[in-house]
């Protein structure tokens, strides 16, 4: 609780410039809903601030359960931590992680899931949506979740019309298949080269998808060559480098976030005509509060799905630095699995280091050793800022080797273009590309036989999140979007073009 008062809790709201919007921090939320969720034990333990600090924490004392350990059968790393949600890229988040979620998600009439008819969630008679995954959850994700069962439920009448003999199952797997595979894609090579704005990054990322190259060629001779020329979609087989597939701890721990998030979302009026590089008028601040769990859901629907979509496409989200963690998040309320909440409230902040610690993550120089990074000889390594200097030696004693992971992160010196850390790029380049490579279905079943031929091509004609925003509201983007990404804000000037080609241009 000391290291979240003192090195994490926000000041002064710090933004990402034009770079990444609101939309591209409820994304991640969206992709975290997929892959990770850890098993609790009975165990309740609570944390206390300590007199230093107490009068600055909004919560004075907290409890929660602590993460259960199982054994794994390894001889070196004897327990470890389960996992409630599927760590395959298989768009759990709007499916569900096992049987119950996923039939309360169907509608069992071709292929097509339950959506409301104003196009956003559905929701149980406790409030709840009706998604695959709805803990601790906010309108900016559940607007994804929606836009995302629109898809499905697209894909399933466009293979409807193609393959009139297909039934309520098959059309739900292979829909299923199709949409889990746009979302891959969309945070392959849109999501992340925002995030990671270089062009080194852009070329990287593509090639991930589609090879050395390029879609053209692949569009056209199908996939040639190894990972290296044709990328890691449509590999003759999976790669698991002699590792069982899983999402590390490390990769849970450089996905901590949250500063993403802003104090208030910037309500757009949408029944305006556009201003400036397509920019809609403000109507109101409405505190972030408001818009989390089961009141979110109820206010979400007061807003509507066009004004949330535009309204966070044109809001910068945070910065991930010191002192900008969302102090609305030291005292929230936590979700059970259904999404009903509990009663006792957390501090995330000051959760998320337990969490690190507590799960044996190792600290930020220990943590870059182990990624064969140099670690840090002195704070003046880690960051220029003298006050940021003085608030980590008195916070770790001057001891460099107990800097907690989460602090590093925020506190490293960024890569020009990088939203993140390059101890956190490190993880996110090992794991983005074993989530393609260990996974059958963008690998050897990658093809015609699993996909279906329309489906497939449903995939490779699908580029961004933006191409998805205008199958499903057309209008959209052509009246509100300015930017060349819809992670990107909204109003930003136009992309000035290129005529160098992606993989002969020098990186700067």
């Amino acid at each position: 609780m000391v290291v979240a008062t003192k090195l994490l809790a926000r000041r002064k709201f710090i933004d990402t410039g034009k770079q990444f919007n609101i939309i591209a921090a409820s994304w991640i939320q969206f992709m975290i809903h997929d892959w990770i969720d850890h098993l609790e034990g009975t165990d309740q333990i609570e944390l206390k601030a300590p007199r230093e600090v107490k009068s600055q924490c909004p919560l004075k004392s907290f409890k929660f359960y602590k993460t259960k350990e199982v054994p794994t059968g390894f001889y070196e790393i004897k327990t470890g931590h389960k996992n409630i949600r599927t760590p395959w890229w298989d768009g759990s988040a709007i499916y569900g992680s096992n049987t119950e979620w996923l039939n309360k998600v169907r509608t069992f009439k071709d292929g097509k899931l339950k959506i409301s008819e104003d196009g956003l969630l559905l929701h149980d008679e406790n409030g709840v949506a009706i998604s695959g995954d709805v803990r601790n959850s906010w309108i900016g994700v559940s607007t994804l979740q929606a836009l995302f069962i629109k898809e499905h439920n697209a894909v399933c009448d466009a293979l409807k019309r193609e393959y009139s003999d297909l039934d309520d199952d098959e059309l739900y797997r292979h829909s299923r298949l199709v949409t889990a595979a746009v979302i891959a894609k969309i945070h392959t090579i849109d999501w992340t080269v925002e995030l990671l704005k270089t062009d080194t990054l852009l070329g990287g990322m593509r090639a991930n998808w589609y090879g050395l190259l390029g879609k053209k060629f692949k569009d056209t001779f199908g996939h040639v060559g190894g990972a290296i020329l044709g990328g890691l979609v449509g590999l003759k087989k999976p790669n698991n480098h002699g590792v069982p597939y899983s999402l590390t701890e490390e990769f849970t721990s450089v996905y901590r976030m949250h500063s993403l998030l802003p104090d208030t979302l910037a309500l757009r009026d949408v029944s305006a005509e556009p201003g400036v590089n397509k920019s809609p008028p403000l109507i109101e601040q409405i505190p972030m509060e408001k818009l989390i769990g089961l009141e979110g859901e109820v206010n979400i629907s007061k807003i509507g799905f066009l004004a949330q979509m535009v309204s966070m496409g044109h809001q910068a989200c945070g910065a991930l630095e010191l002192w900008n963690y969302p102090i609305w998040f030291r005292d929230i309320v936590p979700h059970n699995v259904d999404g009903t909440e509990r009663s006792e409230h957390i501090d995330l902040a000051a959760l998320e280091v337990y969490r690190d610690r507590e799960r044996n993550v190792a600290r930020y120089n220990d943590f870059r050793r182990s990624l064969l990074l140099i670690p840090i000889s002195k704070w003046e390594d880690l960051t220029d800022d003298i006050e940021a200097i003085q608030e980590l030696s008195e916070v770790y004693h001057n001891d460099i080797e107990e800097l907690d992971l989460l602090v590093g992160l925020m506190a490293e010196k960024k890569i020009p273009g990088f939203a993140i850390s390059e101890t956190a790029f490190i993880i996110f380049l090992v794991m983005a590309t074993r989530r393609l490579e260990a996974d059958r279905f963008f690998t050897s079943y990658f093809n015609e036989e699993t996909y279906t031929k329309k489906g497939l091509e449903w995939v490779n004609t699908t580029e961004s999140l933006k191409d998805v925003l205008d199958r499903h509201y057309p209008d959209m983007t052509k009246k509100w979007m300015n930017s060349q990404s819809a992670f990107s804000v909204w109003d930003s000037p136009s992309a000035v073009h290129n005529p160098i080609p992606l993989y002969l241009r020098v990186p700067k």
